[in-house]
């Protein structure tokens, strides 16, 4: 399983550690992912998702799952999310939620 949220598309991301020296060693900088149950009031289920602590707050700004996934354009989500957002599009009806 890919560090990568499934949400948003955060993955690792890879640096240095700068000793007092300057000396550089290589490192890398891993997502906080959480393996979390989101309630989807489309779909009337939940919704198994490894995401970003990120991504969890932005979801809860937004309003849901839903919202957040009908508010965000599809290049800039990843293949699962975009999976689920068909879901929520089918069990809407069609019609799109403007935020």
């Amino acid at each position: 399983m890919p560090r990568r949220c499934e949400l948003t598309g955060a993955k690792v991301h890879t640096g240095n550690n700068v000793s007092h020296s300057n000396r550089r060693t290589r490192r890398t900088f891993a997502p906080n992912l959480q393996n979390v149950t989101l309630i989807s009031d489309a779909l009337g289920e939940r919704v198994r998702l490894r995401v970003t602590t990120r991504a969890l707050r932005s979801v809860q700004k937004v309003g849901g799952l839903d919202a957040f996934l009908l508010g965000t354009a599809d290049d800039r989500l990843p293949p699962e999310a975009i999976s689920v957002k068909r879901r929520v599009r089918r069990a809407l009806g069609g019609k799109s939620q403007s935020a």
